[in-house]
């Protein structure tokens, strides 16, 4: 079977949003080139540690001898992209495993999304019948990186006694044992 591929090529849009209040929310990773959006939903977790892989290897770029890629150290402003995710939001499949790439001669992160099988935990990457590929600047990537640290960290306060979130709701603290 082959593998429908959803690849974008310095797209206009790459985010993680989310639809749904804190404590019901659902992450999507939204890519958009011209009219063709593509939607990924994924985990919260998996959406804070790409954020984190792409600063951490930004990070260690700026350390090359003369920053031979050019990163930049903050986020370029006319990038910043505080837009919710386009509408309608329709997943093109829940994501499993993702890895994260550095291409030296595009100056390009490669971010690949593979679906979870319904049969076991993840595919086998060699099976897929789906995934994502997106490739995106340095630039792109430390708006992004930011932007998902933001939606990560705009969930439910966390308890200051118990370190669990409160829900809207109210909230039973259970303090640790001492």
């Amino acid at each position: 079977m082959p593998t429908i591929v959803h690849e974008f090529d310095w797209p206009d849009r790459v985010v993680v949003g989310t639809i749904g209040p804190p404590g019901s929310r659902s992450f999507y990773l939204q890519v958009r080139s011209g009219s063709r959006i593509v939607s990924i939903a994924l985990e919260k977790e998996q959406s804070a540690l790409l954020a984190e892989k792409i600063d951490e290897i930004l990070d260690q770029l700026i350390t090359l001898e003369g920053n031979p890629f050019s990163i930049p150290t903050t986020t370029p402003i006319e990038i910043v992209d505080n837009d919710p995710l386009e509408q309608p939001v329709a997943a093109e499949f829940r994501t499993g495993s993702m890895s994260l790439g550095w291409d030296p001669t595009t100056v390009q992160f490669v971010i690949e999304a593979y679906p979870v099988d319904e049969d076991d935990d993840v595919r086998d990457p060699a099976e897929k019948s789906e995934m994502l590929l997106v490739r995106i600047s340095v630039g792109t990537a430390r708006a992004f990186a930011k932007r998902t640290r933001e939606i990560v960290g705009a969930g439910r306060p966390m308890c200051p006694l118990c370190g669990y979130p409160v829900d809207a709701d109210g909230h039973t603290c259970t303090l640790p044992d001492v």
